[in-house]
């Protein structure tokens, strides 16, 4: 299906001419669809040519012009439906499918006589008959031809073609920086890029190719980039509401939203995401639940959460009683959108959520294994305004810490033996605390969990401190400090206290480390590659297969899960707060340098530097599985990007020099993350190594980092009591109802279960998981295959065999460290292993594989 069936989109992939002999000259290509197609018929029809090959004719006997060094070739047309329908003998599709696709080339050369461009080659690939693909249930293939007489290249074309649209250039797969660009190509290399520029004016339209930035001002609520709140860009798209106050503020964003054609899902993608109906259709009930039970939408026992993986009939019933007329699609749906596979970690340990090594555990190897820091002073304290938010120090006491460590040392020399370590959320949450409880069916607390390291390296939680501000009823701040305690009244608190805490490192990996770190921070790279790389920069080539998708699918985002009333605001803890929060993230926390992996252990503390170790980092903890994995996918990365640099680049000269890439980083840095333009920290490029340095990082956010807190999302949290999204009922100590405290003490199950989300909110964010932890049957997995540049050139294409190698000895390196008993973070009785950087994986929600990029 095409985003928008209105218009008729072609798809060109890839483009082969055969020369006499290697080397003669280079070319490249227009390709453009015939304007004569009837558009209302091609509409009903929608048509994408999923390959365009110009080669020789199977059946021709092709004869060489001496004097001309010349070939007589066929390029063929391969046209795929996308209608199921379409090949319907009902319908007369005559006039559609005959009319011809015109074909340009041109090349790459001045006319030596006159200096000037030369002639393009012209053809029209003109309809030939049909091809059955192999798989008998696909669609079929329609064939056009036309005969040309050209020299030898070969062309990476993936990119969507419009009728009645300028034509479109594809350069051949040879790479060149601009100094070096061959004379004719000159011009053209130029208009591409202002093209893709455009002029920042009016409303962009599906089929264009335009790249440019706006701030989040199309979320239905608070407006997310400059001054007040920092964010990243996004595309624009220019579609602004003049009924807003605002006149720069736009509509809400909903269904189709625009992103540049190339950047649109393909067929096959679209396909794979039609899960996402499931989302679609819980998100509209969602108001309908809310009105009917919003508060009190509570499981009633633990074993009813077990029917959201055994059966859909009480939530179908449910449902049916608010909206009556969807019974009739839930009882066709129901199986498909209400149901849901048991998530591996209660496959394999239906009790794990309850244990505390379990939860120290996924500290490490969970799906947030970038929030856990190590603790450097005693004691922990925060860094807000004690005038209004009071004393900074934490209320955790020396003495239950030295209690809980069995005595074995002092909290002093826990601290200096690197033993003690937290997940701190106070100064994150506490400025939003009294905003947020004003919200119906919802509550916040800062928050603070402190462990030890024990000898074998695992973790054991010692204490959790809540806390509170000043509030208008109490002008006192509250501290609470919680414990694993041996009796009953002590150890439910625990749990009460361990709930707030999941919830909210949900909250952070959600908003923080995987939507801002990944989704929100590389769309600016995509724009500003766009816009001042072209697409025969061979540091665009090196990017682009990591850019694949990411502007769609935050798209997206936008429409259903960031927005206002979206999937976040109506389901985590924050509510419409949420965004608002990620933006105070970015502004304290998010610096492009410390943003690849080696700097972020640093950062935390998680790491020093050491040159007499592997990686030149010494882990303050040895079994950290997203680190023991990372840096060698990291340390992957980087050799990969040198051996490519470094032949683009021989001389450092060359990489000051380089106009589009001395543009490209500009505008990274002053547009796509225009709030921190200023800020000291950005890394210059002057350099080769610079260069290096700053493409590593980029990848890695794109591919490793992004799989290690996505694709383990549906494994951890597809079970919400593991990780809440929210929690919604204050501790005891702040609840002082008879009631309240009569309902704890005679049923401490039900007091936990009201704290959890609701129904609907549970069934929403699992659904959302689900969706979100699957891979599709076209996903491109790094160091897979190559682009076809690179396998153009013998020195790029055996480093990128060097690369494909590493990947394949990190999946066996990987399955190795999960089958060592001594690693206890990642293997051990009904433990999830850690398989999230595994490069490679099947369709499906599988807990492993690392995209090129952020594609889901």
């Amino acid at each position: 299906m095409l985003r928008n069936s209105q218009l008729p989109t072609l798809h060109s992939a890839t483009c082969l001419c055969l020369l006499p002999k290697p080397s003669l000259r280079n070319v490249f290509a227009f390709t453009h669809a015939n304007p004569a197609i009837n558009r209302k018929k091609f509409a009903r029809f929608p048509v994408c040519p999923i390959a365009t090959r110009v080669k020789p004719e199977p059946t021709l006997t092709t004869t060489i012009d001496q004097k001309k060094k010349e070939y007589t070739v066929t390029a063929v047309v391969t046209v795929k439906d996308t209608d199921h329908g379409l090949f319907n003998p009902l319908y007369n599709l005559t006039d559609i499918f005959r009319k011809p696709f015109g074909i340009d080339l041109a090349s790459a050369e001045l006319d030596p006589r006159t200096g000037n461009e030369k002639e393009t080659i012209k053809g029209h690939a003109r309809f030939a008959g049909y091809k059955a693909r192999k798989d008998p249930n696909d669609d079929s293939l329609l064939i056009y031809e036309s005969n040309l007489v050209v020299p030898s290249v070969h062309f990476g074309c993936n990119s969507w073609v419009q009728p009645k649209h300028p034509k479109r250039v594809f350069f051949s797969n040879k790479s060149y920086l601009p100094s070096e660009t061959p004379s004719g190509l000159k011009r053209l290399r130029e208009e591409e890029l202002v093209a893709l520029r455009g002029n920042g004016k009016g409303e962009r339209k599906p089929h264009e190719r335009i790249y440019d930035y706006d701030v989040y001002n199309d979320l239905g609520g608070t407006a997310l980039g400059g001054m007040e709140h920092p964010y990243p860009r996004r595309c624009r798209t220019g579609r602004y509401d003049k009924g807003y106050d605002d006149p720069k503020k736009e509509e809400r964003a909903k269904g189709d939203i625009y992103v540049p054609r190339d950047e649109a899902f393909s067929p096959e993608k679209n396909e794979s995401f039609s899960n996402k109906e499931r989302v679609e259709l819980l998100h509209s009930l969602l108001p309908l639940f809310d009105e009917s039970s919003h508060v009190e939408n509570r499981f009633p026992y633990f074993t009813s959460i077990d029917t959201l993986y055994n059966e859909s009939a009480r939530f179908k019933r449910k449902a049916a009683k608010i909206l009556p007329q969807i019974l009739d699609f839930l009882k066709d749906k129901a199986s498909d959108i209400l149901q849901f596979d048991t998530p591996e970690m209660i496959d394999r340990d239906k009790f794990a959520w309850f244990r505390d090594e379990e939860f120290s555990r996924q500290t490490l190897a969970g799906v947030n294994p970038s929030s856990i820091e190590l603790v450097t002073e005693w004691p922990l304290k925060s860094k807000l305004d004690p005038n209004i938010y009071g004393p900074p120090e934490s209320l955790i006491p020396k003495e239950l810490v030295e209690k809980k460590i069995k005595g074995t040392m002092t909290v002093d020399e826990a601290v200096k033996q690197k033993r003690l370590f937290v997940l701190d959320c106070v100064d994150v949450f506490l400025p939003y605390v009294n905003k947020v409880r004003e919200l119906e069916g919802t509550t916040l607390y800062g928050s603070r969990t402190l462990f030890f390291l024990n000898k074998n390296g695992t973790l054991r939680p010692i204490a959790i401190e809540l806390v509170r501000p000043p509030n208008s009823i109490d002008d006192k701040p509250g501290k609470w400090v919680f414990h694993h305690s041996w009796d009953a009244t002590g150890c439910w608190k625990w749990r009460l206290a361990k709930a707030h805490v999941a919830a909210h490192d949900c909250i952070i990996h959600e908003i923080h480390h995987h939507w801002l770190r990944t989704h929100c921070a590389t769309e600016p790279y995509i724009i500003a590659a766009n816009r001042q790389l072209s697409a025969m920069h061979p540091i665009y080539r090196l990017l682009h297969p990591h850019f694949r998708y990411n502007m769609e699918i935050n798209a997206i985002a936008r429409s259903n899960l960031i927005n206002a009333g979206g999937v976040i605001e109506s389901c985590f803890a924050p509510g419409e707060y949420s965004m608002e929060i990620s933006s105070v993230l970015y502004d304290k926390l998010w610096r492009f340098d410390m943003e690849g992996l080696p700097a972020d252990l640093i950062r935390r503390g998680m790491a020093v530097e050491d040159p007499s170790e592997k990686h030149g980092l010494k882990l303050a903890i040895e079994d950290y599985p997203y680190a023991n994995d990372g840096l060698i996918l990291w340390d992957a990365i980087k050799e990969w990007v040198t051996d490519y640099v470094s032949y683009y680049y021989p001389e450092p000269s060359l990489v000051e020099s380089d106009t589009e890439l001395q543009a490209f980083w500009t505008e990274v840095r002053t547009r796509g993350h225009e709030d921190k333009k200023d800020e000291p920290w950005w890394p210059v490029l002057k350099t080769p190594q610079d260069l290096i340095s700053i493409l590593t990082t980029i990848i890695w956010i794109a591919s490793g980092h992004h799989a290690a807190v996505n694709f383990g999302q549906y494994a951890f949290g597809g079970y919400f009591p593991n990780r809440p999204s929210t929690a919604r009922t204050n501790i005891l100590e702040e609840d002082a109802s008879e009631k309240t405290k009569k309902e704890f003490i005679n049923t401490p199950e039900f007091t936990l279960l009201k704290c959890f989300p609701s129904e609907l909110q549970a069934i929403t964010v699992i659904a959302t998981l689900d969706l979100l932890s699957t891979h599709s049957p076209d996903e491109e997995y790094i160091g897979g295959k190559p682009e076809p540049s690179w396998e153009e050139d013998p020195v790029i294409k055996a480093a990128f065999e060097r690369f494909h190698g590493k990947m394949k000895d990190l999946e066996a390196l990987i399955e190795k460290s999960n089958n060592n008993p001594h690693m206890r973070n990642r293997t051990g009785a009904g433990v999830v292993p850690y398989t999230f950087l595994k490069p490679f994986s099947e369709p499906g929600v599988t807990r492993k594989g690392v995209p090129n990029s952020i594609s889901i």
